[in-house]
């Protein structure tokens, strides 16, 4: 059952609608669920399938191929192809063969495949171009979690496929109402609340949420899959990564100095910290990374692209990291984790994740949905010069109606209170904020809180609340 893919699904199944062969891509991170999603649309009904092999070379690769071709009908005694423009060859019989009306082609994991020297990438556009493409009934789906990969040389080739796409479908991680919805349908007794925290662990990875156990409170789930003898995901982190990239270890050291750095790095500072040579290697790490939504990059408010500090924005990450992670004492419960600092810096972290990718239903809450939004950070040092304090601002929303909310992010499990000295903080980053940018627009302070505020004197210097509510909306 497919919960919270209902566009998704109905730009795949559309597709297969149309009287012309179609070639779609689908494609999104690790673990969010495309296998699933494909395979539920079309209900498993596949004239053929197949997986590419992790880490397998060109040989290993061609003759896993073969097997897949065996199981779809092609005849035992057919010999097993020595090239790809062989075994797409081959797949051309099984497609004349069958008797389908719509043959559905589904190969998983395509970047696996495409092994050093093997012109994978060129036998498949000769395949589609020269013989698919010129009938009516194909339907072949590429999938890959190698984000970057499919962009560059699926999604935007230059090459035999460039334009050849009849449709393309980014697979996203879960939002808090997806998720909510998959609860629903599992039949999870779950609050919001607890959701919401959930999500601060999980993110909204769907295989993540399949590992729950109904009957569990949000501590012993936790306890379940991180921190018990066979935790199911607690050898996850090496997995990922390795999964995704043929050689992980540079972008988990670039993983590793972000994790630490809670307003994020430029690509300067990253070169430092983690001893990567060569800026324009470094930059397509970032771009991977960023394509695959472990981090996100983002700019200062009126900085170039160029100036952009990057920062960790998945929270299975942040969590292994603070919990984990170079941790040779890790906790054995959750429980033990409870009302220590380690924990009320990871919840004010892991709050303000969830918030930065919900910025769309921040923008619903606020009203502005239908108003352009430049979305930014502002950062300034104190200086007595020109008056200014020193300020750290998160989330910053330029509206083009000339308006700017400045986002305050602070978790709690009830009522916010904002104290004398929070009140304070606030007005001086109001402050540092139009003393720097000697912006003319109105400046509205917007706290972000699950439950509210309470109501006490200071509240009435807030403008905006955002609360878990607002973030639970469906954005479609």
């Amino acid at each position: 059952m497919l919960i919270g893919r209902a566009g998704e699904t109905r730009i795949l199944l559309n597709a297969a609608e149309r009287e012309q062969s179609q070639l779609i891509a689908v494609y999104g991170r690790f673990r969010v669920g495309k296998t699933v999603f494909v395979r539920e649309a079309f209900q498993g009904h596949f004239t053929f399938q197949h997986t590419g092999a992790n880490q397998e070379n060109r040989k290993t690769q061609l003759h896993l191929f073969y097997q897949s071709l065996l199981d779809a009908g092609l005849p035992s005694e057919q010999a097993e192809p020595q090239s790809w423009i062989e075994a797409f060859g081959l797949l051309e019989s099984i497609i004349q063969n069958s008797t389908e009306k719509k043959k559905v082609i589904f190969i998983d994991e395509l970047s696996w495949m495409d092994t050093p020297k093997s012109d994978f990438i060129p036998a498949l556009a000769y395949f589609w171009n020269a013989w698919a493409s010129a009938r009516k009934d194909v339907i072949m789906i590429l999938c890959s979690s190698a984000t970057q990969w499919m962009i560059n040389k699926v999604i935007h080739n230059t090459g035999g496929l460039y334009n050849r796409l009849t449709a393309k479908i980014h697979l996203a991680p879960f939002t808090l109402s997806q998720c909510r919805a998959y609860c629903e349908a599992r039949h999870f007794a779950l609050s919001d609340l607890q959701i919401l925290e959930l999500y601060m662990v999980l993110g909204g990875i769907p295989h993540y949420w399949e590992q729950l156990q109904i009957g569990f409170s949000v501590p012993q789930n936790i306890d379940h899959l991180f921190f018990q003898k066979d935790a199911p995901l607690k050898a996850e982190y090496d997995h990922l990564f390795a999964s995704i990239f043929r050689n992980p270890a540079p972008y988990e050291k670039i993983i590793m100095s972000l994790a630490g750095q809670k307003n994020g790095m430029s690509r300067d500072e990253l070169l430092a910290q983690t001893g990567l040579t060569g800026s324009g290697t470094v930059t397509r790490y970032l771009e991977e990374l960023e394509s695959c939504e472990f981090i996100r990059a983002y700019r200062g408010f009126g900085k170039k692209s160029k100036d952009s500090l990057f920062q960790l924005i998945d929270p299975f990450v942040l969590f292994y990291h603070h919990f984990i992670a170079n941790h040779p004492k890790a906790p054995n419960d959750w429980a033990s984790q409870m009302n220590t600092p380690a924990m009320d810096t990871w919840t004010g972290l892991a709050f303000e994740q969830v918030c930065l990718l919900h910025t769309e239903q921040i923008r619903i809450a606020l009203g502005i949905q239908g108003v352009v939004t430049d979305l930014s950070s502002f950062t300034c040092k104190a200086d007595p010069e020109k008056g200014t304090i020193g300020s750290q601002i998160d989330l910053v929303l330029q509206r083009a109606d000339h308006v700017i909310n400045i986002l305050e992010m602070r978790y709690s499990q009830g009522l916010y209170t904002i104290s004398e000295k929070l009140d304070e903080s606030l007005r001086h980053k109001r402050s540092d904020f139009r003393l720097v940018t000697r912006t003319r627009d109105a400046i509205h302070i917007t706290v972000a809180t699950p439950y509210g505020l309470t109501q006490n004197s200071y509240a009435g210097n807030v403008q905006s609340v955002i609360t878990a509510e607002a973030l639970f909306r469906d954005a479609n």
